[in-house]
């Protein structure tokens, strides 16, 4: 058809030899569509989770480092210039950087040509960032292309796609001949045996080791059964824990003293070695867990292979083995897997019509048919036509600035057993100075946000803050109720009692890992050190120690939000805040105090939060005006972000000082705004903070930078006659904090222009 001619077709998504299932679908597809339409030219750009790449074959043009915002921007510049006529777009939360995969937003939305994105998991009940991205990606892509019948309805009634942006298009797979599976069986030394087979990468969500408790009862009455688990175990699940999975599986087959009736072929294979494997067997089992699995790649090739399958009742596997393709067993049922896989083999003759049930299904899903269907829903999304205008390569103000590449090298370097080093010199950390609570507290924010991240950062993120929350549970106290502050290089308490400062800073850090992380042992013992340490913090009288515990008590409330305790402090807090504010606020100064410090935005900050959460109006509206003030107070000439410097503060009605300025100044003005962004959904918050963001980067009174692209560290400070060139750990901890946040931040600058509520801490649901 005259629709289907079409000069470049670009496939996004991850690419062999990458190993991963998604990697092996793009890459199949990709050929597929190229020996379908051989008058145009069909490459990939995939995305990578390692900094070296892959050995990629020469259709890949491009490459995606999966946390490199600014490639993903690249990315779209190269498709719209070199005028692709249609993106196919691999869709899979996991695979793109950002929170649930929200990088892959910045691409699409700056691509000039139809989007045709195929949706590998569709959720039934995702959480508020998997929502929000996968319904702005529904919005921006043309057609969208789901493999079973349950997703087009879920993408209906869930997302609120219209049934006429959907296609509905099998997984596809090799088209192969009917076989005895005997014909196989030699080449991997199991003739004359009964072959049953897993494949697919290994993961605790696989639940092999349900098949593995069927087998005595298999083997008592078929004893020439070999069980084969064919699969390396994922990348990403061997990074963070080993081969701890397929050593369980192995120790469990002693134990049951199966092992000469069990094969682990700890390899990933080619596709031609898969048909060889799978045409060898006799019954496919696929046991997985977990219901919520919209499409198996596994699955699909087996059924197309014509093979006797026994599957739990995932969803996917409900519709491809409906109608006698196949036997479903409930989930983690191990007796009755041994009931199914006895009854195929005492009832040859079912089994065998089985068999060719599912492979006359499956002739619709050999690749050259799914690859003519893709070409017709890439018809129809430029018959459609795109209402996306982008320049080719956008200016400036047409779009966020870059952001730098995640770097943890430095502070990686800082950090030892006991915690983080309070300095360096040059960038080799100081030990003569040991350590702060200050300092671990915001460490463990950092971490915190890591986590929340996603992506190939995140895996950095547990040890990171199990470290920084063990020095703040060996600094707290329990006889006073207090945190120490400053601990020697030798461990020892430089103190009895720390500052203020240092005590609310460190409830700050402890409500972050309570409100977001993930990870029990880590939030239960952070909420058990919360609320000891909770009850000093209001008989403090330094307003800064009141704003930064508001912080921790707005995000300790994430996960607790019934607490009333934390609810009652909050409120004593803000309104101390509020009246301080009162006080001291005259027409020419809208401050808490006489006298701009250090770490200024966080007080506006505070009061924001609390009067959005508590309800005063009264309270938003002074947080807001105090920041405004602020903000206009740290402009210079030139228009740049330009903190007050800590050479002497500000006091009113004198000079304000220019230098020395610090970190902790931009990144609790991009904190501050962000969060004035988060509340009034105006924008122009975003571009403060992206401007106080900008000073790191050398927009600044210099015009030198301040972040070391070298180290992932920051310089601690600028003055008169350049940069203060040690890179320690406040500086550091401050360039890392206001970087994720902007990360996190840009995921949702676009839903909230479009009037998408914004994230924020009560309308989440609790955490974990």
């Amino acid at each position: 058809m005259e629709g289907t001619r079409m000069r470049r077709i670009a496939f996004v998504g991850n690419y062999l030899p990458r190993q991963c299932g998604i990697a092996t679908f793009t890459t199949d597809l990709c050929e597929a569509v190229a020996a379908a339409a051989p008058e145009a030219t069909c490459f990939a750009i995939p995305i990578n989770d390692r900094p070296e790449g892959y050995a990629y074959p020469p259709r890949v043009w491009f490459e995606i480092p999966e946390e490199d915002l600014t490639a993903y921007r690249r990315a779209a510049e190269f498709l719209n210039i070199n005028d692709v006529d249609v993106v196919c777009l691999q869709h899979e939360y996991g695979i793109f950087g950002g929170p649930a995969g929200s990088h892959v937003l910045t691409l699409v939305r700056e691509l000039r040509m139809p989007v045709v994105t195929t949706l590998h998991t569709i959720l039934q009940e995702p959480g508020d960032e998997q929502r929000a991205v996968l319904e702005e990606l529904a919005a921006l892509s043309d057609r969208l292309v789901v493999m079973t019948q349950r997703g087009k309805e879920f993408l209906q009634t869930i997302y609120g796609v219209p049934e006429s942006k959907i296609d509905v298009i099998p997984h596809g797979i090799p088209d192969v001949p009917f076989v005895d599976p005997n014909f196989y069986k030699d080449r991997f030394g199991v003739e004359g045996k009964t072959v049953l087979l897993t494949f697919g990468l290994l993961s605790r969500n696989k639940g092999i080791e349900y098949v593995i408790e069927a087998l005595p009862a298999v083997l008592e009455r078929h004893p020439e059964v070999v069980y084969i688990v064919l699969g390396a175990t994922h990348p990403h699940v061997r990074q963070r824990e080993g081969e701890s999975y397929r050593l369980f599986l192995q120790r469990r087959v002693r134990e049951l003293g199966i092992e000469a009736h069990v094969i682990f072929h700890n390899r990933f294979v080619s596709l031609e070695e898969l048909v060889e494997f799978i045409g060898a067997t006799d019954i496919y089992l696929t046991p997985y867990l977990n219901r919520e699995q919209i499409t198996s790649g596994t699955l699909a090739y087996t059924v197309g292979c014509g093979k006797a399958v026994i599957s739990t009742p995932y969803w996917h596997a409900e519709e491809l083995l409906a109608n006698g393709r196949g036997m479903l067993v409930p989930f983690r049922d191990a007796q009755a897997i041994a009931e199914a896989v006895n009854w195929l083999l005492d009832h040859e003759t079912e089994r065998h019509a089985m068999r060719k049930r599912a492979y006359l299904y499956g002739r619709q899903m050999v690749w050259p048919e799914v690859a003519r269907r893709y070409l017709e829903s890439f018809a129809r999304a430029r018959a459609r036509g795109t209402t996306r205008t982008r320049v080719a390569i956008p200016t400036l103000n047409q779009r966020p600035g870059d952001l730098p590449v995640l770097k943890l090298d430095h502070l990686k370097r800082l950090t030892d057993d006991t915690g983080i080093l309070q300095h360096a010199t040059y960038t080799v950390p100081n030990y003569d100075e040991g350590y702060t609570t200050d300092d671990n507290a915001r460490a463990l924010i950092v971490a915190v946000l890591l986590e929340e991240l996603g992506g190939k950062t995140a895996t950095e993120a547990p040890e990171l803050a199990t470290r920084y929350l063990a020095f703040l549970w060996h600094a707290f106290n329990p006889e006073t109720g207090r945190f120490r502050n400053f601990l020697d290089y030798n461990r020892n308490w430089l103190e009895a009692v720390g500052s203020e400062d240092s005590h609310a800073r460190a409830l700050w850090g402890l409500g972050y890992v309570v409100g977001r992380s993930r990870r029990p042992g880590l939030w239960k013992l952070a909420s058990r050190l919360f609320e000891a340490a909770l009850p000093a913090a209001l008989r403090f009288s330094n307003p800064r120690a009141w704003a930064f515990t508001i912080l921790g008590i707005q995000e300790y409330l994430r996960r607790f939000y019934g607490d009333r305790t934390a609810q009652q402090a909050r409120r004593k807090l803000g309104d101390r805040l509020f009246k301080h504010y009162q006080k001291h606020r005259q027409d020419d100064w809208c401050w808490f105090e006489d006298r701009l410090t250090y770490a200024n935005a966080r007080l506006p900050q505070a009061l924001l939060m609390a009067g959005k959460w508590v309800g005063r109006q009264q309270w938003v509206e002074a947080g807001l005006e105090a920041l405004r003030w602020l903000v206009q107070v740290q402009l210079d000439e030139q228009g740049y972000f330009a903190p007050i410097g800590n050479d002497g503060f500000y006091t009113r009605g004198q000079r304000r000082p220019y230098f020395d300025q610090q970190p902790i100044e931009a990144c609790a003005t991009v904190s501050a705004c962000l969060e004035a962004f988060r509340i009034t959904n105006d924008s122009s918050w975003y571009r403060e903070a992206q401007r106080a963001f900008d000073w790191f980067l050398g927009r600044n009174r210099l015009g030198l930078a301040l972040y070391d692209p070298l180290t992932g560290g920051c310089c601690d400070g600028l003055q008169p006659n350049g940069v203060n060139e040690n890179q320690g750990a406040e500086s550091t901890l401050a360039f890392l904090m206001a970087l994720l946040e902007m990360k996190l931040a840009e995921a949702y600058l676009p839903l909230q222009q479009k009037g998408v509520e914004p994230r924020a801490a009560e309308t989440l649901q609790p955490a974990g």
